[in-house]
């Protein structure tokens, strides 16, 4: 998995950084290995990072609607997959308590939709994530907002 800038253990230092990158990767790997919903989409995690997340999913012709387009529900569970593995990062066991989504442009058979979700803030326990879906050509597909809120327990 790639890494994404994070700010945050920047501040910490070199060692703070590596422990939290280290650490994201772990649950990441964690969360996907038990995660069926995600990889029967074909779905992968291509970068983690603390609060961050960048998945991708490839539309199939099984995911097309009666326009011949990517149903939005697929566009929407890439978007929620990626806001989950940012904002589980910290191995704080996290959930999503509300989310919205604007679709922009259709997806089409055969595009490969990325979708990066970045952490806008956070605040005790509560988290603000935007997730952008892209097509392979950078023609956005949709945008995803969710609010994150923090449970009992660790991912790991």
């Amino acid at each position: 998995m790639a890494r994404l800038n994070d700010s945050a253990a920047a501040a910490a230092g070199p060692a703070g950084r590596a422990d939290a990158q280290a650490l994201a990767e772990a649950v990441a790997a964690a969360m996907f290995a038990r995660d069926p919903a995600s990889q029967s989409l074909g779905m992968t995690i291509d970068a983690i990072a603390p609060g961050h997340a960048r998945m991708s999913m490839p539309i199939r012709a099984d995911m097309l609607n009666g326009h011949q387009t990517c149903h939005g529900g697929f566009i929407f569970a890439l978007a929620d997959s990626a806001f989950a593995f940012a904002c589980n990062s910290y191995n704080l066991n996290t959930v999503g308590a509300g989310c919205t989504i604007d679709y922009l442009s259709p997806g089409r058979e055969g595009d490969l939709l990325t979708a990066t979700a970045i952490e806008q803030t956070l605040a005790g326990k509560t988290g603000i994530y935007d997730v952008k879906v892209t097509n392979q050509d950078g023609r956005t597909i949709a945008l995803f907002r969710g609010k994150s809120h923090r449970v009992s327990g660790e991912v790991i």
